[in-house]
């Protein structure tokens, strides 16, 4: 076990032609990189290439990956992308804030062109998204509403009371029966954060 630089995710570990990507790792233009904060592991394998991966020491930090879901808090809106904080992995509480970025056409699975963000999220508003790419320079995670699980679970209505879902498309205020637009998820039960 090898540590790597402390708090260290996205550490360049070797070329894939080194070694075959395991657990705690990702491929980007033929290099593996660490997903996680942790020691590294080579393991050698039969096959020829040893499977280098990365081990979590308990205490650092988990990171959002591609295809995990996450619950995310929507910070601001325009009229060609969501911008929120992840708060967890799963229904692990994130230690430190990862932000992310949904676009209009990563919202709804059917009907891109006719997508509009303020009518799928508002400010404040809790939803469940999986992480479509690792971000760029700015360090945004690409997210995704795309399937029917995925996207508003929380919303509160201008009068502060947290809304019902009443279709797939509109959340409804149960004191002033005001009805707002949102992109709602049909949630799972073991995506429910209590």
């Amino acid at each position: 076990r090898q540590p790597l630089s402390p708090g260290v995710a996205g550490e360049r570990l070797c070329s894939t032609e080194e070694a075959t990507p395991g657990s705690g790792t990702y491929t980007r233009h033929g290099f593996i990189y660490s997903s996680l904060a942790g020691c590294l592991e080579r393991r050698s394998e039969d096959s020829g290439l040893p499977v280098v991966s990365v081990v979590r020491d308990s205490d650092s930090q988990l990171l959002p990956n591609v295809g995990a879901v996450v619950t995310c808090k929507v910070c601001s809106i325009n009229s060609r992308f969501a911008k929120v904080h992840i708060l967890y992995v799963g229904s692990t509480p994130l230690k430190s804030c990862f932000r992310g970025t949904i676009r209009r056409e990563d919202i709804r699975a059917t009907e891109k062109d006719k997508v509009e963000v303020y009518k799928s999220f508002r400010p404040s508003d809790i939803i469940l998204a999986k992480v479509i790419s690792l971000g760029d320079a700015q360090s945004n995670y690409l997210l995704s509403t795309a399937e029917n699980e995925l996207g508003v679970v929380v919303a509160r209505s201008e009068a502060g009371v947290q809304m019902v879902p009443i279709s797939w498309c509109e959340m409804q205020c149960p004191r002033t029966h005001t009805k707002e637009f949102r992109k709602v998820a049909r949630v799972q039960p073991q995506f429910l954060q209590t």
